[in-house]
């Protein structure tokens, strides 16, 4: 035993007993084989677990290469195929888990494992040397295993790692938060209502989040993921994101049009029928909006073909939302390009249906009218009030005037003239620009994403293991 050696030399037979352990027997095919051999690495192993909580100063510097060399040798192993079914046919209850043949000695590799992270003694400094990030995704690929006892062990420890190694935080939380990608895509048909639920639940309301802009793209990803399993959630998905729309926050609401873009690239027309007023009301407030980026990115769904062919098919109700917004800030947005885009929009909303816009273009004017005599009753009113305060010897108040912008025959008439020649010329310059598309089901183009899903080959990863 390591303490009966003098001092002197325990750090050696320590080292000696860790190179020992790293002897590998066969439990599976010859279980009886080596029976001998075996419990003596058992009772090593046992031995150096006790010897490491029950003892100081024992994680020297030259400790650190060993044990994590036997931990690696013991533990990462090619995983044997699933026994139970993956996916739906997966029972909890009914599917028994396959335990570890060999869980004798890998028990005490994790139990030695663990201590060592927990030593008083041990420095993070100069264990990250050797745990790093390929020590990291190997730790991760034996969550794979059906054993629920080495699960547990692996979580404890990631989570120890995770801990006291600042510098692999970022990686570990990658790295996990990129397996919803498969789970979700796993997901048999008919959802189960728990699933449902946690698009309703968890991920919708993570727009909320402040920190939104750090893992948009995923949480966009996923969303997209359960609408092309099952189109009945687009509803609710859309009143959510409309519900959670920033108010003050520019650089969030562009991503709330990329992601809204992204769903209406899956929707059925049956399910953007019950969504359309609502979800253009916002789009009319996105295309009024004073910031440039916000404007534009609503714009630039006129670019995208699928979207206008469910606005052509269903313009009777989507133009007359559209117009007023898109005729104001053709004449009084601050930005040329948001003018260029806005004639854009409005020749195409011209080619769909003449008649059409021409009605929009009167019940505009004619409301701008009723507005406008609206508020000359109201300044007449006040006129009246004004009059009879000048009459007041005791006060006096400031002359004011309320005036609104009604459209003419000839700003009508201007307007086509400028839509057919500003329409033309900005879609030459959008042709010099790299049209906004976004494939179906593609992932988002993050290069840390692009490599956690390249390096992660294993088949289960994209089976639903419920």
């Amino acid at each position: 035993p390591v303490l009966d050696a003098p001092l002197v030399d325990r750090e050696e037979l320590f080292v000696q007993k860790l190179r020992q352990c790293c002897v590998l027997f066969d439990f599976v095919s010859d279980p009886l084989s080596d029976l001998k051999f075996k419990e003596v690495k058992r009772a090593g192993l046992n031995e150096m677990v006790e010897y490491i909580t029950h003892n100081s100063d024992v994680v020297t510097e030259s400790i650190y290469p060993e044990g994590v060399f036997m931990f690696s040798i013991n533990l990462f192993r090619t995983l044997p195929p699933s026994s139970n079914p993956t996916g739906a046919e997966f029972d909890p209850e009914e599917d028994e888990p396959t335990l570890e043949a060999a869980w004798p000695h890998l028990q005490l590799v994790y139990e030695f494992f663990l201590r060592f992270l927990e030593s008083p003694d041990f420095q993070p400094n100069v264990a990250k040397k050797y745990i790093d990030q390929k020590f990291v995704m190997s730790l991760l690929e034996l969550f794979d295993s059906e054993d629920p006892r080495e699960r547990d062990f692996l979580k404890t420890i990631l989570h120890r790692i995770y801990g006291k190694f600042l510098g692999l935080r970022a990686y570990v939380r990658r790295q996990i938060n990129n397996i919803f990608y498969s789970i979700i895509n796993g997901f048999a048909l008919p959802l189960k209502e728990e699933h449902k639920m946690f698009l309703i639940r968890v991920l919708l309301p993570l727009h909320k989040v402040k920190s939104l802009s750090v893992y948009h793209p995923q949480l966009a990803y996923c969303v997209v993921q359960f609408l092309e399993k099952d189109s009945s959630l687009t509803e609710p998905v859309i009143i959510g994101l409309l519900k959670f729309w920033p108010k003050t926050h520019s650089p969030k609401e562009v991503m709330f049009l990329n992601e809204l873009e992204e769903i209406l690239d899956v929707i059925e027309p049956s399910e953007f029928l019950k969504v359309q007023e609502p979800l253009f009301r916002q789009l009319a407030k996105c295309v009024s909006s004073p910031h440039f980026q916000v404007a534009e990115r609503a714009l630039y769904y006129w670019n995208n073909e699928y979207i206008m062919s469910l606005i052509s098919d269903n313009a009777a109700k989507i133009l007359p939302i559209m117009f007023p917004a898109l005729y104001k800030n053709s004449k009084s947005h601050w930005n040329k390009t948001i003018h260029g885009l806005i004639y854009n929009a409005l020749k195409l909303f011209m080619e769909m249906n003449q008649k059409l816009f021409d009605d929009c273009t009167q019940q505009y004017k004619a409301e701008k009218q009723r507005e406008k005599y609206k508020l000359k009753e109201r300044e007449d009113i006040w006129s009246k009030i004004e009059l009879l305060a000048r009459q007041n010897p005791q006060g006096s108040i400031p002359l004011f005037s309320m005036e609104t912008e009604t459209p003419t025959a000839e700003d009508i008439q201007l307007l086509k003239r400028t839509v057919e020649s500003e329409a033309t010329q900005g879609m030459k310059d959008m042709r010099k620009e790299k049209v906004l598309t976004r494939r179906k089901s593609e992932l988002p183009q993050d290069v840390y994403t692009i490599k956690a899903l390249e390096a992660h080959k294993r088949a289960e990863d994209s089976q639903d293991r419920r």
